[in-house]
């Protein structure tokens, strides 16, 4: 069988490319042409949300291990009992709350459910456990004040796209280690295992987030442990023994997306531990596909499927 990309979100790539430029393949390593890329991505992408007008938003800082990191609270006009911790993407190298900013308006439109983000410190300058700690801060700081949100400390979740969704199922799992609870994971093309390195012909050539990117970032936030023996599963969740006891899941990944299988996997190991899992892959569908095609009917659903996981929150 030949895969293709969904009509819809094919055209819109089309479009994005004729007003943007075709992207310029970057070497393995290039952290800073990267988070070029991303900002001027973005920068267009933003443009396509539409204004939310109703949300609120405040920053607050938090101290982490002598850091100062912004926490941006995103608030609907009628509190919904419930709230979540929202964390970017960026491969673990790039992205920021701003960036961010026009889609976290969005969902707290859409859902009134209020969300909490956070800027967590990137690798390389900040490797692992950096990254997931900043993001543990949060969470806890989150439970902590949701009364603040009027929210229910019991009906906090965790949601993040892509390395954020790495970032949230790692999230989950220290959260569940140590005590903290969690109601809900939702985890948008997550960026889950570190030894995917190795392309598939089937899938490369509609990578939007490549092999060379993803190689970049597993290795600006590992280093030399990247692929090896003695990943922590809080780096990379898809090495975690055992997923028993974890916050109910809804995992989402296009079929063109590099990390199909691995988010697929982890869907399939989370069901087979007892946790109650929703998983949907979307054919025809690269990474960020919603990002890129908003317009697209199979954009439409996936939103509307995010939304649905926050108001069960």
């Amino acid at each position: 069988m030949t895969l293709t990309l969904d009509p819809e979100v094919g055209a819109a790539l089309q479009a994005l490319v004729a007003q943007a430029g075709e992207p310029v393949p970057l070497a393995v390593g290039d952290v800073a042409g990267r988070r070029e890329a991303m900002g001027q991505l973005f920068s267009v992408l933003g443009t396509l949300v539409p204004p939310a007008p109703e949300v609120t938003v405040e920053s607050t800082s938090l101290q982490v291990d002598g850091a100062e990191l912004e926490l941006r609270m995103y608030r609907p006009a009628q509190p919904s009992g419930s709230a979540a911790l929202y964390v970017h993407g960026g491969g673990m190298i790039g992205g920021s709350v701003e960036i961010y900013d026009p889609f976290l308006r969005s969902y707290v439109q859409a859902s009134g459910v209020p969300l909490v983000a956070v800027e967590y410190r990137l690798a390389p300058e900040f490797p692992h456990p950096t990254p997931v700690e900043d993001c543990f801060a949060a969470l806890r700081w989150l439970v902590d004040h949701a009364a603040d949100l009027g929210a229910d400390p019991e009906r906090i979740g965790v949601i993040g796209d892509s390395a954020g969704g790495g970032l949230s199922a790692g999230l989950a799992l220290l959260a569940r280690d140590r005590g903290v609870p969690v109601a809900r994971q939702i985890l948008i093309h997550p960026m889950l295992d570190d030894r995917n390195t190795s392309p598939d012909p089937a899938i490369a050539p509609f990578a939007v987030w490549t092999y060379d990117d993803n190689i970049t970032g597993w290795g600006s936030l590992l280093g030399d442990a990247a692929g090896g023996d003695d990943v922590p599963p809080s780096a990379a969740p898809a090495r975690a023994g055992s997923l028993k006891g974890l916050a109910p899941a809804y995992v989402e990944v296009g079929q063109l997306d590099i990390f199909a299988e691995e988010d697929v996997t982890y869907a399939r190991r989370l069901m087979a531990a007892g946790v109650a899992t929703e998983l949907h892959v979307h054919p025809g569908c690269p990474h960020g596909f919603e990002v890129f095609a908003p317009d697209s009917a199979v954009a439409r659903r996936a939103v509307a499927d995010r939304i649905r996981q926050l108001q069960l929150l």
